[in-house]
């Protein structure tokens, strides 16, 4: 019989419909809408199993669309509504200009729905993470092998074999890779990818700030640096702040303090004074596509299959998309239950997600080279861009996307 998610000791196992390496929030809804199809899943992670059912709060806020609000609900994973805060209007600015671009919730409605009020949800990651996990714990269909890395993938008759660190071995007839833009796992299916250490930091921290934020998020764009500020509940927001090393450097070495003093300076008042809420987190900054997102009897999904610039605010929402239309092709080509593996669901999945990323990738290193250029005709160029968004509906909506889900701006 199998066990509800938790550790499980695998030995002699029979073999699984699906191992999915990775056990973030992209990997575990994927499973949850696997095992909803009386899929057998087995769930690899490297981190510690405490460290997956309590997650420590790394300092990122997340913004989902509505779609992907759905999604999460109809999968299992609950986020009460105290822990989400809305965006209802965003401000893009280039440089010190005064004019910049607004973009309200009146023009900011997600894939075109009625009656909703906010550009989309920001919601703390660590809080993303644990529901999920908690959504996945007692699925008798889901079993959860965590502080094992997968060593090796081998090809048997009609199946994957997934080699542990132990040298346990699964038997799968799919493995789907969840585990990031550097994923291990996709290199050992021998899928190829490009991958580039943009040379930025991302700087995360929550603050207080004495006059209301509207819950509206500013964004400024100067050549290197970027700037955001993502309204939390109260008079709270997160800022982030995408920059040179050396920048990054120096405002890590302030005291709270004096980053709090150098952080209104840098936004301009927009929210008043603040000061710090919480310790300041450091991120590097790598981007990265597959090449080609199956091979046989693998999947790539979320970061794996492509990590996108934050510029692009989306994430998290294409992660999501990446496992709706995994799930999509799946059971419409292939009779999932009987094969989950076949190669013509995974065909059609490649296929429709491509198409999808494709655009996005090349728009957001397009727009990464254009803000981070500070020569006078590319801020000429930027300025001209933001007056055209204000007319052009595609543009605008990548920018309302753009400003609602992803922390850093660039």
């Amino acid at each position: 019989m199998s066990q509800p998610a938790r550790d499980v000791a695998l030995k002699d196992i029979a073999i699984k419909d699906v191992v999915i390496v990775g056990a973030g929030p992209v990997g575990l809804c994927l499973a949850l809408e696997l095992a909803a199809l009386d899929l057998s899943v087995t769930l690899i992670d490297a981190a510690p199993y405490t460290a997956l059912a309590s997650p420590d709060d790394d300092g990122r806020e997340i913004a989902l669309t509505h779609a992907s609000r759905e999604q999460l609900a109809a999968a299992g994973i609950d986020i009460p509504e105290e822990q989400m805060a809305s965006i209802r209007e965003a401000h893009l600015y280039n440089g010190a200009s005064p004019r910049g671009m607004t973009l309200a919730s009146a023009r900011g409605k997600d894939q075109g729905r009625e009656g909703q009020d906010s550009i989309g949800q920001l919601v703390a990651n660590h809080v993303i993470r644990r529901a999920a996990f908690e959504a996945v714990r007692g699925v008798e269909r889901i079993e959860l092998v965590t502080g094992r890395r997968v060593s090796a993938l081998g090809t048997g008759a009609g199946g994957r074999s997934v080699w542990l660190d132990d040298q346990t071995h699964i038997p799968a007839r799919l493995v789907v890779a969840a585990d990031g833009r550097l994923s291990a796992t996709r290199r050992l299916a021998g899928l190829s990818a490009q991958i580039h250490d943009t040379g930025q930091r991302l700087l995360v921290r929550r603050m207080a700030h004495s006059r209301p934020h509207q819950q509206t998020t500013w964004s400024w764009f100067h050549g290197e640096r970027g700037l955001a500020l993502l309204p939390l509940a109260g008079d709270t927001a997160s800022l982030v702040m995408t920059l040179p090393p050396h920048d990054a450097e120096w405002l890590k070495a302030l005291s709270s303090d004096a980053f709090a003093a150098e952080a209104t300076r840098l936004y301009q008042g927009s929210v008043g004074e603040m000061t710090c809420l919480d310790a300041l987190h450091d991120y590097p900054l790598t981007v990265s596509r597959a090449e080609h997102l199956v091979a046989d009897r693998v999947a790539l999904v979320g970061d794996a299959a492509v990590g996108l610039h934050p510029v692009t605010a989306h994430g998290f929402n294409v992660g999501l998309a990446s496992v709706r239309r995994l799930v999509e092709a799946l059971t419409h080509h292939g009779k999932a239950v009987e094969d989950v593996g076949a190669a013509a669901g995974l065909a059609s999945y490649a296929r429709h997600h491509q198409r999808a990323i494709v655009p996005l990738w090349h728009a957001s290193r397009a727009l990464v080279a254009l803000y981070s250029d500070t020569r006078p005709p590319a801020r000429l160029v930027r300025h001209l861009a933001l007056g055209a968004a204000r007319q052009a509906a595609p543009l605008q909506w990548l920018m309302e996307g753009y400003l609602a889900k992803s922390p850093v701006r660039r």
